[in-house]
């Protein structure tokens, strides 16, 4: 048996399938192992109160029903699109309609989409790439591409805070813009970090992609209005040449694979003719059980709320956690802005975050390499082996259990280093 070479790109080992498979076998193992690794969200007793009511209200209606048993439009649910547009437009002053608005299995999906939309193999021989300002970025990008030679990133500023934090920041004295970028990517709360891009950051990089005729997709599964897992002051961006990605996997619905392609019409329609080739139709689930949270608004007073306030606690928990356990001075985290991810960083670390991984998973502990999350760097740089990201919205007992076996393999390695340099000497 022979696979195409489509075939071949897409059944080789990848971070994320690594990461989803990692994840799986978490939930399956029970407590025996932590699961600090993949990206599922809390369990917000709230929310989980409030998404059993919507349910409840649905089967005893008859809509839940009805929605399983019939498609939708390659487009997506007419009704949530509508809701969804008209909240936005509410909320910010946007001028979008329905036909600005396309729904997708899930955001990997519409990365899959419009990454090789916008990028690859063009007429006349042409090729062009993604370009990502700011790295590290998000684990599930790496793969989504068609073609070789895809992604181009850009190695970020680093700014040495005090407590022993560090943020990442865009440097435009080396982001060049050339012609064979089709596409601006960037996270808005990053994902793995949990950095910010400032709205300066976002303006000038929304500046070059309308100079260079090139559309601007801000990833914003984490962002604000929903979920709102952000915890600096931004103001959020749309225009005719931004696209704007969302999800209910943050808000707590991870399983319904319901992501938001929000961008001009022309974008849309694209997204959609995709989706009916590909899906024939996204699924129904995600937006029926989130169409009476949007039409009334509380999708957006229950992030600000219930989700935001969880996940900041949690977050400055987990920091001082780590810090009490790790008082070694090469030890660094990055300044939670955002998502549910702290990126710790281990200066000199003798060991790479690889084998790092693999030494906390043999103890039960799941926890993502950090260099997975460069893609389309291509100089070496020893500070992607040092740094590893950690889902902190477990539940307590579990973050600082983790936190503790990672404090130890981390100070044993770094051991393991005075002991090598003792020996060499």
């Amino acid at each position: 048996m022979e696979f195409s070479l489509f075939g071949q790109r897409f059944t080789q080992f990848s971070g994320i399938t690594q990461l989803m498979h990692d994840l799986n076998e978490g939930i399956r193992s029970g407590d025996d192992v932590i699961m600090l690794g993949g990206g599922n969200p809390a369990q917000i007793p709230e929310m989980l109160e409030r998404f059993n009511s919507e349910a409840q209200q649905l089967l005893s209606s008859g809509d839940l029903v009805a929605a399983m048993s019939n498609y939708d439009g390659p487009q997506g649910k007419n009704s949530f699109t509508t809701a969804l547009a008209a909240l936005l437009n509410k909320t910010y002053g946007w001028e979008l309609t329905d036909k600005n608005i396309a729904l997708t299995n899930g955001s990997q999906n519409a990365f899959f989409y419009l990454f090789n939309l916008f990028a690859g193999d063009f007429a006349g021989n042409k090729k062009k790439k993604v370009l990502f300002p700011l790295a590290p970025e998000y684990i599930g990008y790496t793969d989504t591409a068609l073609s070789d030679d895809f992604f181009e990133t850009v190695k970020p500023k680093i700014e040495l805070l005090d407590d022993g934090l560090f943020k990442y920041h865009v440097d435009f004295d080396n982001l060049h813009i050339t012609d064979d970028i089709g596409l601006i990517c960037v996270s808005r709360p990053t994902n793995p970090t949990g950095n910010v891009l400032t709205d300066e950051e976002i303006q000038r990089l929304d500046v070059l992609a309308k100079q260079h005729n090139i559309p601007l997709l801000i990833d914003n599964a984490y962002g604000t209005p929903f979920p709102n897992i952000i915890f600096e002051p931004v103001e959020p961006i749309y225009n005719d040449n931004t696209i704007l990605c969302m999800s209910l996997s943050k808000l707590g619905l991870p399983g319904t694979r319901c992501g938001i392609v929000i961008g001009n019409e022309e974008v849309i329609s694209a997204i959609s003719n995709l989706s009916g080739i590909i899906n024939l139709a996204p699924g129904s689930l995600g937006p029926m059980l989130a169409q009476n949270l949007v039409e009334s608004g509380d999708i957006i007073s229950l992030s600000e709320d219930v989700i935001k306030p969880y996940y900041h606690g949690k977050a400055l928990q987990a920091v001082n956690w780590l810090q009490q356990s790790i008082t070694d001075e090469r030890f660094r985290i990055h300044k939670p802005e955002g998502a549910i991810f702290l990126w710790l960083w281990f200066k000199d670390l003798p060991i790479s975050s690889q084998e790092l991984y693999e030494r906390l998973k043999a103890r039960g502990v799941l926890i993502v390499s950090g260099h997975h999350f460069f893609p389309g760097l291509d100089e070496e740089w020893r500070h992607t082996h040092e740094c590893i990201r950690m889902n902190y919205s477990q539940p307590d007992d579990a973050v600082q259990r983790g936190i503790q076996v990672i404090a130890e393999e981390v100070q044993k390695a770094y051991a393991e280093m005075v002991v090598i340099s003792t020996a060499t000497a």
